[in-house]
């Protein structure tokens, strides 16, 4: 009876101490509980099923393809402040302005002379000697030209003239970040898309994988993944002047908690992975604790997702984003199929909630550690009153 007494003492502290169990987290009825505190909702728990896969698999992805539609090929180029350009100039006769050497291969008794390179000044011209200040900021040179010709034509002999840009620093764009050699890249004549400039520049020092291609233009800044980039055709779109191009490494990442087979942060090691792969990753339900029916994904999401969701918009997250936890039931086979469609983003958290009976097993557990030399304390003292032997 004393036995029984002292057990029943124990059991009672023990159970009355049960809220302050050691435990991985909350179990599948307390997330759902917490979704709503004080009468206030905290996040939206939204199920998920093939209509919730589809909404978020059917969200616009970032695309310069279409942030950028307005632009097609870049137009000729123009020259600009700051290039570089030589002016080269002929008579069809010796005892003109430009007495200088005689040039072989044109016409006899023809002169030419080459003025060195000039930089484009801010007010946008050059100097040509006999025809003073011409303007050439955003003209071809061909229209610098027969400008120089009409200016030369009552003063030199039958004046032709060759324009050359040696040196463009408007017709160029800026390649930066994670490659082997960033650096300002003259753009050719015939047009050159984004992965030639990458090219150009080295090509990328990170696994395509985890870098990220950023385009600003005009004002206007998109990035998507390097690996669209690659894998679209319709993505890599020409360059225009003055684009600057930068390679960022992103390396993504979800977090992991709870009855899973390791808790960690974990790399997703591609471009994209699914719930499933995320899952295999982390190593799994762990068959002693989980709660199959309690995997839980929290995700902050964007006002357009939370309306197609039919989810609650409170706008409590970053950016007017509203906190929703996406609940999957695995103990529901067809919950599998979900699970390989469903997107993992970067920095999810997904949480395995423990099994009910797994907090009655640790009561059990910890009422053993404190009944077990209570009992040992019993038997031994009774066999040694009744005179036995070990």
């Amino acid at each position: 009876m004393k036995f029984a007494a002292i057990l029943v003492s124990l059991a009672g502290a023990t159970l009355g101490g049960c809220s302050t169990l050691p435990t991985a987290g909350p179990t599948t009825g307390q997330v759902v509980d917490q979704a709503v505190k004080d009468d206030q909702a905290r996040f939206d728990i939204v199920d998920v099923d093939n209509n919730v896969v589809s909404a978020l698999l059917a969200r616009p992805a970032e695309s310069f393809q279409s942030r950028f539609r307005q632009y097609g090929k870049p137009p000729d180029s123009k020259i600009g402040i700051g290039d570089a350009i030589t002016v080269t100039i002929w008579e069809a006769a010796g005892g003109g302005l430009f007495g200088g050497g005689i040039t072989t291969g044109v016409s006899p008794g023809s002169r030419s002379v080459t003025i060195p390179d000039q930089v484009v000044a801010r007010d946008g011209a050059i100097s040509v000697p006999f025809a003073d200040r011409i303007h050439v900021a955003g003209q071809s040179s061909l229209e610098v030209q027969r400008t120089i010709e009409q200016r030369l034509a009552e003063k030199a002999i039958e004046p032709q003239v060759l324009v050359n840009i040696t040196r463009s620093i408007t017709n160029t764009a800026t390649v930066s970040g994670e490659v082997v050699a960033g650096a300002r890249v003259p753009l050719s004549i015939n047009g050159d898309r984004l992965l030639d400039l990458i090219a150009l520049a080295g090509g990328a020092k990170s696994p395509v994988y985890e870098t990220f291609v950023r385009l600003s233009r005009n004002g206007v800044t998109a990035t998507i993944p390097m690996e669209q980039l690659v894998s679209e055709p319709a993505e890599n779109i020409y360059a225009w002047p003055g684009d600057v191009l930068t390679l960022v490494r992103i390396p993504q990442t979800f977090s992991v908690f709870g009855a899973t087979g390791q808790n960690m942060q974990v790399t997703f090691g591609a471009e994209k992975i699914t719930l499933a792969e995320a899952l295999a990753k982390a190593g799994g339900l762990q068959d002693l604790r989980a709660d199959p029916a309690g995997v839980f994904l929290f995700r902050f999401e964007p006002p357009a997702v939370v309306g197609a969701l039919k989810a609650s918009a409170l706008a409590t997250g970053p950016g007017g984003s509203s906190p929703v936890v996406y609940r999957l039931d695995l103990s529901d086979a067809n919950s599998y199929f979900f699970a390989q469609r469903f997107p993992v983003e970067d920095k999810d958290v997904i949480y395995v909630a423990n099994a009910r009976l797994n907090e009655l097993q640790k009561f059990f557990t910890l009422l053993n550690t404190i009944t077990g030399p209570v009992i040992t304390g019993i038997v031994v003292k009774g066999s040694v009153s009744s005179g036995g032997g070990l």
